[in-house]
C-alpha cells in the first residue's frame, strides 16, 4: 500500500531538468484527472512567503482542495519551509481533504535541509534521473517511444542519441513527432535519418557509413551535396572523427586492451563498430584520424581547401587507412 502522502505532497528533486519538468506535469495532469473542481495555483518560492503558501492550501469560494505546484524548492526562506513543513504533517495525517502539493527542486545541496524535513514530515521524495550516461540517453529514448505503446530499432535510438543526446526536449519532441507521422512499429533508422537529414551530424554519420563501406566515390558526393547545401565541413570532419573514435575504442575492447565499461560507449554502438573492423589495421586507423585531424586544421585555415581534405580523409578511410 503506498503510504497516503503519496496522493498529498510531493518532492521532485534534481536531475535532468526536461526530465524534473516532465514528473511534475505527470502529477500535475494525474491530480487533475483524479480532482477536476481543484483549483491549479503555481508558486515560485523564490519570490513566494509563507502567507502565499498558507492561502494556496487552504480552501476557497472555488475548491475545497487545491493543487499547488512551489517551483524552485532550493530558494524556499525559512518561514516558507516551516510552513511547508508543518503543513506536510497535516496533509499525511489528514489526506482526504488534503490540498496536493507537488514541490520541484533543482537539485544541489541548497535547500538539502528542507528536503530531509519534508522527507521525514512524509512527503514522498522522487530523485530523477540525471541522463548524464549515454545509457542513461538511450534507456530515456526507447521509454519515449514506450510511453507510446511504440517500440523503436536500437541502432535508431542510438542514432537519436548521437544527435540529441544533450538536448533532451528536442529529443522526446522528436520521439514524439516520429510516433505521431509514421506508423512503422518498431520507428527504423531510415525513418529517423528522414526527419535528421539536415542535421549535419547525421550528414557526417551517412558519409562516415558510405566511406567505412568502402564507397569512396558515393561518400564523396554525399560530402559535396551535404556542403553545397550550407553544411560546414568542420560539422561533417567532427562526426566521421567520432565514427572512427568509436571504432578504435571497439578494437581496443576486442583486444583486451580497455574494458567495455573503459570506453565508455553504448555496448549496441560498441558491437556495430565491431562489425566494421574487418581489415582494419592499428596503422589504418591511426593514419585516418591523422589525416582528420588535418583536415581539421584546414578546416580552420583561411586560404586552405577543407573541402579538398575532407576528400583525401575520405578517400583514405574508404581504403581502410592503406596508403597504396
Amino acid at each position: 500500500m503506498p503510504k497516503p502522502s503519496a496522493a498529498t505532497f510531493h518532492l521532485i528533486y534534481g536531475g535532468d531538468p526536461y526530465l524534473n519538468e516532465q514528473t511534475v506535469r505527470d502529477l500535475r495532469h494525474q491530480s487533475q484527472r483524479k480532482h477536476p473542481d481543484a483549483e491549479t495555483i503555481e508558486l515560485d518560492a523564490t519570490n513566494a512567503d509563507h502567507y502565499a503558501f498558507d492561502e494556496a492550501v487552504s480552501p476557497s469560494l472555488l475548491s475545497e482542495r487545491s493543487i499547488v505546484i512551489v517551483s524552485n524548492l532550493q530558494n524556499a526562506d525559512d518561514r516558507l519551509g516551516e510552513t511547508m513543513v508543518a503543513y506536510c504533517k497535516q496533509a499525511v495525517n489528514n489526506p482526504t481533504e488534503a490540498s496536493i502539493v507537488i514541490c520541484q527542486h533543482e537539485g544541489g545541496i541548497k535547500g538539502k535541509r528542507l528536503i530531509d524535513q519534508l522527507t521525514k514530515a512524509g512527503a514522498v521524495k522522487e530523485a530523477v534521473a540525471d541522463l548524464k550516461k549515454a545509457d542513461a540517453k538511450l534507456n530515456f529514448t526507447i521509454q519515449c517511444f514506450e510511453r507510446r505503446n511504440r517500440r523503436i530499432e536500437p541502432m535508431a535510438a542510438q542514432q537519436l542519441v548521437a544527435v540529441l543526446g544533450d538536448k533532451t526536449g528536442e529529443l522526446a519532441a522528436m520521439a514524439g513527432q516520429l510516433c505521431f507521422d509514421f506508423d512503422d512499429n518498431p520507428i527504423t533508422l531510415e525513418r529517423v535519418n528522414q526527419y535528421l537529414t539536415a542535421n549535419p551530424q547525421v550528414d557526417g554519420f551517412r558519409v562516415a557509413d558510405l566511406a567505412l563501406s568502402g564507397r569512396s566515390a558515393d561518400a564523396i558526393i554525399a560530402m559535396r551535396t551535404s556542403v553545397e547545401q550550407g553544411t560546414a565541413p568542420i560539422a561533417l570532419i567532427g562526426a566521421l572523427a567520432m565514427k572512427l573514435r568509436t571504432m578504435a575504442k571497439a578494437s581496443a575492447v576486442r583486444s583486451g586492451t580497455i574494458s567495455e565499461a573503459e570506453a565508455k560507449t553504448n555496448s549496441w554502438v560498441l558491437k556495430n563498430a565491431t562489425r566494421q573492423l574487418s581489415g582494419w589495421t592499428s596503422d589504418g586507423m591511426r593514419r585516418c584520424i591523422q589525416m582528420l585531424a588535418w583536415a581539421d586544421e584546414q578546416s580552420k585555415t583561411n586560404g586552405s581547401d577543407p573541402v579538398y581534405a575532407l576528400e583525401r580523409a575520405i578517400e583514405l578511410i574508404s581504403n581502410k587507412g592503406r596508403t597504396n
